[in-house]
């Protein structure tokens, strides 16, 4: 029965892989991207990595499907711009061959691993009692490869500064995207009174559990993004400017906190990135704290894009 399952649902991601390929159309593209990430998350739940199965709903196929969807709206009626971004067959042909090649390449590496595979695993189970926290995952994110964590947390802030540098001049320290219309009737006004009380308590949740049990920063703050989204879209929220000095903090507060624990290891431990004996799940804890503020702020702003409205 399990072996049933895992094969119906590698051939359900093939299917809807391909499909999303070749249909013709933005919506339904990215409609099949979005199925595509939520199946993708099933297959990372079979092989036991909750974690990753968390990330991959919440920022593969969720985050990055409202930004295509909002991408899709705004080309609406772009039809020189879209034909004029459109591969050719020729690059078509090349990346589909590339992609294959990388492909095989990985399963002949998968399927040829070493029995037992080479882990560090244990390693890194011994030495978590010395973090204080209990999800491996969190514990080899913050600790064993914390630069590479703390790199990608700087990356939010690099996209959402050069969404931003694509606004015109005269736009520069405005309201970033649209400003909807108030809804007061509808499914997005009913789901943007009742959703958000609930989705910002679970985000909170979720950030704050992530240090012993799945969950974690991008998934919180994916899930108070969300929650801004909904309400912006329905005309509940307006966006700060993005002059405003709080929207800015915001962004930047998790990298800056990430950067500081960091230095403060020269003063009280062995260096970079090293905590102190004791200190370590407090430190992880602020860090995560600070990061899903910012995820959820980036992602807002990702959404939204650039500045359009009015400078104040």
């Amino acid at each position: 029965m399990s072996l049933l399952l895992d094969l119906l649902l590698g051939l359900a991601v093939l299917g809807v892989a391909g499909w999303t390929l070749a249909v013709r159309g933005n919506f339904p593209a990215v409609i099949g991207f979005v199925a595509y990430g939520l199946l993708l998350a099933l297959v990372w739940v079979r092989l036991g990595a909750v974690d990753v199965a968390l990330t991959e709903a919440a920022l593969g196929a969720g985050a990055t499907g409202v930004i295509l969807l909002f991408a899709v709206v705004r080309l609406r009626g772009g039809r020189a711009e879209i034909d004029a971004a459109t591969p050719g067959p020729r690059q078509r042909i090349a990346a589909g061959l590339l992609c294959a090649m990388v492909g095989l390449a990985l399963a002949v590496a998968v399927l040829n691993l070493p029995n037992p595979a080479p882990s560090q695993a244990a390693a890194v189970a011994r030495h978590l009692p010395e973090l204080g926290v209990a999800n491996p995952v969190t514990g080899v994110l913050m600790a064993y490869r914390g630069l590479d964590t703390l790199l990608e947390a700087v990356v939010l802030v690099f996209a959402v500064l050069a969404i931003w540098s694509m606004a015109p001049d005269r736009r520069w320290g405005a309201v970033p995207g649209p400003v909807f219309p108030v809804q007061s009737s509808g499914p997005v006004s009913l789901l943007a009174r009742l959703l958000p009380p609930v989705g910002i308590v679970i985000g909170i949740y979720v950030a704050w559990v992530g240090a012993d049990a799945p969950g974690g920063k991008f998934q919180g703050g994916t899930i108070l993004a969300a929650m801004g989204i909904l309400t912006w879209v329905a005309g509940l929220w307006r966006l700060p400017p993005v002059a405003s000095r709080g929207l800015r903090w915001a962004v930047v507060a998790g990298p800056l906190a990430f950067i500081g624990v960091g230095l403060l290891g020269f003063v009280i431990a062995d260096g970079f990135l090293a905590y102190p004996p004791g200190f370590a799940k407090p430190l992880i804890l602020l860090i995560e704290a600070a990061m899903t503020l910012s995820v959820a702020a980036a992602l807002v702003l990702m959404v939204a894009g650039p500045p359009e409205g009015r400078r104040e």
